[in-house]
């Protein structure tokens, strides 16, 4: 019997904060920044909750929402139209409609006022988002829609799909969190884009950087890498091995003077990166920031080297030497290092995270050993660098700048 042909995808269906629109730009800062310190905090708390998968998206979009009572609906609007479109979306989409493609846009984390408006400037065959309680043209603070109820982004594409004639086989679906987990259906091509932990386990690629990176993958064609790194990325790496020096200077001048160090600096970055929000600069570390970041992480607030520092600092306060040493060595080097070759040299790609390589994972584990090497034995070493290795290639919850050099030093601390 003659083999089926494969059907040819004809529907693309991204979800929009994070992938399109910069998440955490939008609704923790542009929004929040107009309404007061408080109103601010307020979400960010929520925000903060949600990504710990602690409350529903729900939950924490009601609390949120709140803020915005007496907010006229047209300032919504207007605050959305300026903000940037993440790099690469418009092209993206247009090459994607000029070879026939149907564009969708589904959102559980914006108003489908500005989805629409959205989905009307890209030229989308369909958009949604959830509703808001509207008195006269000014917002009431209640939301509703089946986007923010668990699951609801489903029977939308079921919908589509319908409507359209298609099915999930010939479907594509692009997105960054977990919210998105329920559209996953097995026959369609799902691609995370700078994704979570949720998503990086169950999308069949990962993208990162600039949007047009997902069109081989769309088209069907095997992604081929570069082998080439970029200036910000060795610079970013680079920045990530200056973590190394860290317990050197605490041995030499003392922990406090170190944590005090970490601290200032943290500070004068949160500083900087409010103020490049308002496309304002604070000489040297502005500088950095634009040099070492990632495509993405130029269009909202970038917190990685907030997780870094952090990281570090809380390493070195909980977790005695050498254990701690060791531990930000192993994390320092072996993760900026699996970093670099993997992106120059990986062709395997982890199953159970497709954004890490096999050889950048090996590489890694042995800078890794070569540092933690530096402070204490070689086969505590060994166990070190096989702790920092699990850790960084693992998807997890929580950024693993934070959580490798705390996980690396508790291991450490219990080998005898």
């Amino acid at each position: 019997m003659a083999r089926e042909p494969k059907k040819r995808r004809k529907l693309i269906v991204f979800d929009v904060e994070g992938v399109l629109i910069p998440k955490k730009r939008y609704l923790f800062f542009e929004l929040g920044r107009t309404h007061g310190l408080p109103h601010f905090l307020t979400m960010i708390f929520y925000g903060f909750l949600y990504e710990l998968g602690l409350i529903s998206l729900r939950f924490a979009l009601k609390r949120v929402f709140r803020v915005f009572k007496g907010t006229p609906e047209e300032e919504l609007v207007r605050i959305f139209r300026n903000l940037p479109l993440m790099p690469g979306t418009e092209k993206t989409i247009k090459r994607l409609r000029n070879n026939g493609w149907k564009i969708a846009l589904i959102s559980s984390g914006l108003p489908s006022i500005v989805v629409k408006d959205l989905g009307a400037k890209l030229k989308a065959d369909y958009a949604f988002g959830f509703e808001l309680a509207v008195d006269n043209g000014i917002l009431t603070g209640g939301i509703w829609g089946d986007v923010i109820e668990r699951g609801g982004k489903l029977p939308l594409l079921v919908e589509i799909l319908e409507n359209e004639g298609l099915t999930a086989e010939e479907c594509v679906i692009v997105a960054d969190d977990r919210n998105n987990m329920p559209m996953f259906l097995p026959e369609a091509l799902k691609i995370g884009y700078n994704p979570d932990f949720a998503v990086r386990i169950k999308a069949d690629y990962v993208a990162t950087g600039d949007l047009l990176e997902i069109l081989p993958t769309v088209k069907g064609q095997a992604k081929q890498r570069e082998g080439k790194l970029t200036n910000s990325e060795i610079i970013r790496e680079a920045m990530h091995m200056f973590g190394l020096t860290m317990p050197v200077f605490a041995s030499l001048i003392g922990l406090q003077p170190v944590a005090l160090f970490i601290i200032l600096v943290t500070a004068l970055y949160v500083i900087s990166e409010l103020a490049r929000m308002e496309r304002r600069n604070l000489p040297i570390i502005s500088v950095l920031t634009r040099h070492a970041a990632t495509q993405p992480e130029l269009y909202e607030f970038a917190t990685a080297p907030i997780y870094f520092a952090l990281g570090i600092l809380l390493t070195l306060l909980i977790f005695a030497p050498p254990a701690s040493s060791a531990a930000i060595a192993a994390f320092a080097l072996g993760d900026s290092t699996a970093s670099i070759f993997g992106k120059a040299y990986g062709k395997m790609t982890l199953s159970f995270n497709k954004g890490k390589t096999l050889e950048g994972s090996l590489i890694g584990f042995s800078f890794a050993f070569l540092a933690a090497s530096l402070f204490i034995a070689p086969w505590k070493a060994l166990i070190g660098a096989t702790a920092a290795m699990a850790v960084e290639s693992l998807p997890l919850p929580l950024n693993d700048n934070l959580v490798t050099p705390l996980a690396t030093a508790l291991v450490l601390s219990l080998v005898p």
